[in-house]
This record gives C-alpha cells, sequence and structure tokens, in this order.
C-alpha cells in the first residue's frame, strides 16, 4: 500500500484520537492492570465496543507516553497483508517522529500480525495491542511470542462504572441514595454496560447492528462459516436460555446439525466474547470439561434483540450480571469461577484458587418466599460442608443481614451494595 495513502489515513485517525477530551473518560479500574515499562505486550481483548481503544488511550495520554496509534479496524486498510507492515512503520515515523510506545488497535484484523508484534518486540518498542477475538492470544501468538505478553481482560461497563456515568451516588447510605443505587441496577439488568449505549436513544438499533457485525465479521468471515443462519440462530438460542447447561446433543437435534458442528459454533461465540461459559467444579478434569453452563457478556444482548423472549427474568439477569462482576474481579488475581450442580442443591458461583475454595456465592432475585430462601441457604451450607469453604455469600435484590445457620455465617448482601464494593488490586 501507498506510504502517502497510509499517512493520510494514520492521520485522521490521530485527528479522531485527540479530538477525544480526557476529562469525560470513564475511570475503569482494569487501568491500573496496563504496565506500559513493561516490554510484555499490553494485550487488551474483549467484545466489540467495551470500550478498549478508550482504555488504552487514556492511560497513554494521562501517562504523557511519547506514542504512535493505527487502528486496523479501518476499511481502508482491509487490504494490508503482511508485506505492508514496513511501510506501516514508515507512515507512522513520518507521522508522529521518534515514538516509544505503539497503540495497536484491533490488531488481528491483518494476517501475520504476531510476527510484526515479536519484531517490534525485538527492537524494544513498547507496545499496546487491543483485539475482539480471543485467537488473538491463542496458536500462533503463543507460539511466536512464547510469553511476551500481559492480557487485561475488558468487558462492558459495570455496575458501578455505568452509576458513575449517570452521576449515581455510589458511597452514601441515605434511603433516598439506596433507592436510586437499586433503580440503576434494575435499569443496568435490562440496558447492560455498552459506553456507546449512554447517550443512544436506538439502543435496539445499535445492538442488532454491533451483534451483526460480530457474527459476519469476527466469526462467520474469520472461520469461514458454512451454515451462518445456523450460528446466528444459535447464538440467538443461547442468549435467549442464558444461565443454562450447555449440551451439543440437544443442540445438533434443534439445529439440524452435528454435534461437532454445533461445538465449533458455540467455540466461535465464546471467542468473540458474545458468550462466556463456566464449568462445574470438579477435582477430575473430566468432569469439569463435559459440563459448562452459557453466560452472555452484557444485558444488552438479551434486551435488544428481534424476537428475544428473556426480557422479564431479572433472576437470570441479576445471576449473569454477578458472573460477568466475578470475572473481573478474580481473574486477574488468576482465580478460577466454577458452578456446582448436585442431584438435590446447587451453588451458583464458587471462587477457587489452586483447587481451594475459597467463597461460595448464591443469586437470587428475591428471597421473600420462604421456600426460596430455606433452598438457597441450605445450598450454602452443604457446599460449605462438602468443600470446606466458610465463606458464604447470598446475593439479592433487597435483603441485607447476617445470618447463622447450623454454625456457619452466611452473608446476605444486596446486589447494588456487592457491585459497587472494591475488590481489585
Amino acid at each position: 500500500m501507498d506510504v502517502r495513502k497510509l499517512i493520510t489515513v494514520f492521520s485522521d485517525q490521530k485527528d479522531e484520537l485527540e479530538s477525544n477530551e480526557l476529562s469525560t473518560l470513564c475511570d475503569r479500574l482494569e487501568e491500573g492492570q496496563l504496565t506500559l515499562n513493561s516490554n510484555l505486550a499490553q494485550v487488551v481483548i474483549g467484545v466489540r465496543r467495551s470500550g478498549k481503544s478508550t482504555l488504552c488511550e487514556k492511560v497513554l495520554r494521562q501517562s504523557h507516553a511519547n506514542f504512535a496509534y493505527a487502528n486496523f479496524d479501518d476499511d481502508r486498510l482491509a487490504k494490508l497483508t503482511t508485506e505492508d507492515f514496513d511501510t506501516v512503520l514508515d507512515a507512522l515515523y513520518q507521522l508522529y517522529g521518534d515514538f516509544q510506545y505503539l497503540f495497536l488497535d484491533e490488531m488481528q484484523n491483518i494476517g501475520g500480525w504476531q510476527l510484526f508484534v515479536n519484531r517490534m518486540l525485538r527492537q524494544n518498542v513498547h507496545l499496546v495491542i487491543t483485539g475482539s477475538n480471543a485467537k488473538l492470544l491463542s496458536g500462533e501468538l503463543t507460539t511466536h511470542l512464547t510469553g511476551r505478553y500481559h492480557k487485561i481482560e475488558l468487558y462492558p461497563f459495570s455496575f458501578a462504572e455505568m452509576a458513575r456515568m449517570k452521576n449515581i451516588n455510589l458511597t452514601s447510605l441515605s434511603v433516598k441514595a439506596t433507592a436510586l443505587r437499586k433503580k440503576a441496577l434494575n435499569e443496568y439488568l435490562l440496558e447492560g454496560g455498552f459506553p456507546e449505549l449512554v447517550n443512544e436513544s436506538d439502543k435496539q438499533g445499535y445492538v442488532e447492528a454491533l451483534l451483526d457485525s460480530i457474527i459476519r465479521n469476527d466469526i462467520a468471515q474469520r472461520f469461514r462459516v458454512r451454515y451462518v443462519e445456523v450460528l446466528r440462530r444459535l447464538a440467538s438460542y443461547l442468549m435467549d436460555n442464558f444461565c443454562q447447561e450447555y449440551s451439543a446433543k440437544e443442540l445438533s437435534a434443534v439445529f439440524g446439525v452435528s454435534d461437532h458442528t454445533i461445538d465449533n459454533y458455540y467455540g466461535y461465540l465464546k471467542e468473540a466474547f458474545l458468550l462466556m461459559g463456566i464449568h462445574k467444579f470438579s477435582y477430575k478434569s473430566k468432569e469439569r470439561i463435559l459440563n459448562e453452563k452459557v453466560y452472555v457478556v452484557d444485558p444488552a444482548f438479551v434486551t435488544d434483540r428481534t424476537e428475544t423472549v428473556s426480557t422479564t427474568n431479572l433472576g437470570w439477569r441479576l445471576e449473569n450480571v454477578v458472573f460477568i462482576e466475578l470475572l473481573r474481579r478474580n481473574r486477574p488475581l488468576h482465580k478460577d469461577i466454577f458452578y456446582y450442580r448436585d442431584r438435590q442443591w446447587e451453588v451458583d458461583f464458587m471462587v477457587v484458587k489452586d483447587g481451594t475454595v475459597e467463597q461460595l456465592i448464591q443469586v437470587s432475585y428475591d428471597i421473600s418466599n420462604e421456600k426460596t430462601r430455606k433452598r438457597e441457604l441450605n445450598a450454602l451450607i452443604k457446599a460449605s460442608d462438602k468443600f470446606h469453604c466458610t465463606d458464604l455469600l447470598l446475593i439479592t435484590m433487597d435483603d441485607n443481614e447476617q445470618l447463622t445457620v447450623k454454625g456457619r455465617t452466611i452473608n446476605v448482601m444486596p446486589a447494588a451494595e456487592w457491585l459497587v464494593e472494591r475488590h481489585y488490586t
């Protein structure tokens, strides 16, 4: 590609980046995970439109880093190949001068990009990279970088971040502030946390366009999907039936394709960060692999889709939000999240570190019904006995109390209060 054309493209991108007012950008807790002085490539991954580029830009600009920027999610760069990388560097050096940091946005769109990244690392250039596909950290990248990267996972706005964007008071314990946080949470359970939705009037149009782009560009084209309509229908079905166990055998009968095809398509949906999976806890690896529940990366994909049927299930929605929050809090600490189901009881979430169960968590929107209350508490006690864990938590929409059941202490917390706690390092 001609260097003059590249300079024009990168100049436009530079102007767009610099037009963003830093003071209006939301503080993200993941900012602390980026280490700019590291010799490792800082790789930020997550679903499209979750704010990856903004996060990296904010950290680089606030650190006064001397950086160059290239966004490869640009139609004018669609035909770039590995042979163009030297020309890309030529254009960037002409535009930015002798930069120390290189910010590569949606880099996975260019085939062979990992070789270019490796070359930049050998030349001691500090790299910040974003991507919307988990393939960014697998296969060739792992082989070529041999561990020379640091992964940061970014999800759409958490409830706390969305509430701050809406100027909701997160600290006051007054009746008014507590009620407004609860109201904001009910809205979040329906609207989700995509940053651009804060000021978007046509929410359904935005979400449907985003979903179509992910399915068409991030999955169908990249993986050369044969049955694209089956992929779309499977995605819709799983988004309607989130918080449920996944069965390729059952789904293959529904969609008329093989178990293998269903497994592949489900894997693609996870790699594009549309869906998240959670395995059943077991000390046997085979049992962990065979059992999995499905969650959605953001509630907006449940609400704002054509013909969706899950808009009213607030219990599932709350469970889904808690799961994504658990990922935010625990994955940077190298802790795993599981669920556990016995024949007569189930625990929604288990926080596990090096095989040790550190916390057991139940989620129930409403425990005012005595039967529901007993079921949730009983499951926590049984799991506590089975896994020798005493940190027991029940998250509900309204309740706030500490209970002693069969000699075990169970903390019951309102979801809005738990979701604004800071458990990050």
